[in-house]
């Protein structure tokens, strides 16, 4: 997102998009989140994207040891962390060398000299150093020695040489909040809670935080570091936070279970990106959530729907690889018609794949990648604030119609940050689970009898609990008999309740909203359908091209299983359909197969988020490319639809 101002002037601007970035040692991370609570504070919109290694920690210096940390904030509407970067931190020559291409024409390089020795530049594949051979020209530089200056800062703690240069992070930190207009009070307090069994390690950081922000106060530099100010949003009152995707999905799941009346239980085992859920909910047992991390991803999902056979909410999480293994259990939960939240917090594959990186491809795993006829409702968050009410959404529907239900998140959801208005508990309305407690039937000579596979008006079947006195039952993965649940293996029974469970899948449909358009006509030329975390990009993009006078809309789908009622109807009143989708194609093979509209596939597998531009550079070749439709004037129709070639970045 091009910022109003250029940020190496001094100035006012309305957006800046900012990029630190250093060894996975460096503390990058922790910048950025401390560099995030500043930003919040200060009243600006923000959006983030921590980027980082797989390697638990890979050799220092090297270029597959970079790790960054992107915020995108401003005194407008922020829907992503920004395509090119207005500031590279570099705290390295790996650093430079991954994220250089990135920055804008124009920016600005932060680089600490003190690391650009022959060793590290060797690691970086440099054949000589970038900051004296004029090939970072085209942007504004400036490099002086973070290492040295930092050591000078926390001399007085005598710390040790390796302890001191831990600091370089926090004086980095100072350099960004100065450069920024941004408060230290509350960096100051974090370090010092942070920090509370060591003090002197709490007042080094802080020396050096300090020290960071003196300089770009005092050394009067009349080269391109000047400070710029970032006004605060206009923002609706109330109370608002920061917060990541794996928060807002451990509060939504809370915040189902008491709205449900269910105690939760959550059984995982770690992997990333879906670890960060398993940590924040251990630290809400206060909620009555108890935390299980078993020892392989089937016992987790074992034992959660172990703990709803026995009247609690069950939820584990996990990424791609571990939801292959949860395949058989899902089977399970689903012919067992027991309510189970599945938490896919998606990252690139296949395999172990790109385990820090982002991508949408377990979307056909999620809707049809289980053995047997077993359909489950799947639910995919946009944002990281979004992940709250998809999380609730989750429960509502796995209690209402007692199913196992999936929730798409991805990497890129899981570890970003936003603002978000903390909503008011009573807008919710509860869905409070009611157990069966006596017999539901009667026989033909009028005794009470038992049906535990019974259905209500939505399909779904009574919930017993265990040990319920007379209400004793079958329950397991054979096939059940209508009705009494018994073991029955016969033709016609088998066809009916293979019916009875596809029905009450498709059924959900009829409690979900109607689907919207996001931004644009119920109708016209071209409509961008997405689903999960691209809705930023596209959302921007679809704006800039209306502005631009374009016929497009954006329609963005949250039940992507089953889906709104009125979306294929909607589909089919826009003449073209485009999909972006970080897959090789899979949400639009849903929608041809579903409503036979000719959706195009606009795809990347990179491990990185859509930028703005990629998304609106197709959209502009797709009217370019339609003879006589240069300005979107001319109806569009199937024969002139550009090659998928054409359109993909």
């Amino acid at each position: 997102m091009a910022s109003a101002t250029s940020p190496s002037s001094a100035g006012t601007t309305e957006a800046v998009v900012v990029r630190f970035a250093g060894d996975s040692g460096d503390g990058m991370q922790l910048t950025g989140g401390q560099f995030t609570l500043s930003t919040a504070l200060a009243g600006n919109d923000l959006a983030t994207f921590p980027d980082f290694p797989a390697e638990i920690r890979a050799p220092q210096g090297t270029l597959f040891g970079v790790s960054a940390f992107q915020i995108n904030f401003g005194s407008t509407a922020i829907e992503t962390a920004g395509d090119a970067p207005d500031v590279l931190v570099a705290m390295n020559p790996a650093a430079l060398k991954v994220n250089v291409a990135a920055l804008k024409p124009g920016g600005l390089i932060i680089a600490d000299t003190g690391e650009f020795t022959k060793r590290n530049l060797e690691k970086a594949k440099y054949d000589e150093n970038p900051l004296e051979n004029g090939s970072l020209a085209k942007w504004d530089l400036l490099a002086f020695d973070i290492s040295a200056l930092t050591l000078e800062a926390v001399k007085p703690f005598g710390l040790g040489n390796k302890e001191a240069l831990r600091c370089k992070n926090m004086w980095t930190l100072g350099l960004a909040l100065w450069m920024f207009d941004r408060p230290r009070d509350p960096i100051h307090d974090w370090l010092k809670a942070k920090f509370a069994k060591s003090p002197v390690l709490a007042e080094a950081n802080i020396a050096a935080l300090d020290a960071g922000h003196a300089y770009g106060e005092t050394a009067e530099l009349t080269g391109p570091l000047k400070q710029v100010h970032v006004e605060p949003v206009v923002s609706e009152p109330g109370l608002y936070r920061t917060i990541t995707g794996a928060e807002a999905i451990s509060l939504g799941l809370v915040a189902g279970a008491q709205l449900a009346d269910l105690p939760m239980f959550f059984g995982g085992y770690p992997i990333t990106p879906a670890s960060a859920i398993l940590h924040h909910l251990a630290r809400l047992k206060e909620f009555n959530v108890q935390t299980f991390q078993a020892e392989d991803e089937i016992a987790a999902i074992c034992a959660a729907i172990g703990a709803s056979y026995a009247g609690q909410l069950g939820v584990t999480s996990s990424s791609g690889p571990g939801i292959a293994l949860k395949g058989e259990a899902m089977g399970l939960a689903i012919m067992t018609e027991l309510p189970l939240i599945i938490v896919n917090s998606q990252r690139g594959g296949p395999s172990t794949g790109l385990p820090t990186k982002t991508e949408q491809s377990d979307l056909y795993q999620a809707i049809y990648g289980r053995n047997g006829d077993a359909p489950l409702p799947v639910i995919a968050a946009r944002s990281p604030g979004d992940a709250f009410d998809c999380a609730i959404e989750a429960c509502r529907i796995a209690v209402q119609y007692m199913t196992p239900v999936m929730l798409l998140t991805d990497g890129y959801i899981a570890n970003a940050a936003e603002p978000w208005k903390v909503p008011d508990p009573a807008s919710y309305a509860p869905f409070p689970v009611k157990f069966l407690t006596e017999k539901n039937a009667k026989n033909a000579d009028g005794t009470d009898e038992l049906l535990p596979f019974a259905r209500d008006e939505k399909g779904a079947r009574p919930w017993i609990k265990p040990g319920t006195p007379g209400l004793m039952h079958r329950i397991g993965g054979i096939e059940k008999a209508q009705g009494t649940g018994h073991i029955d293996y016969s033709p016609a029974n088998h066809q009916a309740m293979t019916d009875a469970r596809k029905d009450k899948i498709d059924g959900v449909a009829n409690s979900i909203p109607d689907q919207d358009v996001c931004l644009g006509n119920q109708s016209g030329k071209l409509v961008l359908v997405g689903w999960g975390s691209t809705f930023g990009p596209i959302h921007q993009a679809v704006r800039r091209a209306r502005k631009n006078g374009l016929d497009v809309s954006h329609v963005h789908v949250r039940h992507v299983w089953p889906l709104p009622k009125n979306l294929g109807p909607l589909l089919k009143g826009f003449e073209n359909v485009l999909v972006p989708e970080m897959n090789t194609g899979q949400f639009k093979t849903v929608l041809r197969d579903q409503y036979l509209v000719d959706a195009q596939p606009l795809t990347k597998t990179s491990g990185q988020p859509f930028a703005i531009a990629e998304i609106e550079d197709a959209i502009e070749k797709f009217f370019d490319d339609i003879p006589g439709n240069e300005g979107g004037e001319v109806a569009v129709n199937e024969t002139q639809l550009p090659s998928p070639e054409a359109i993909n970045p």
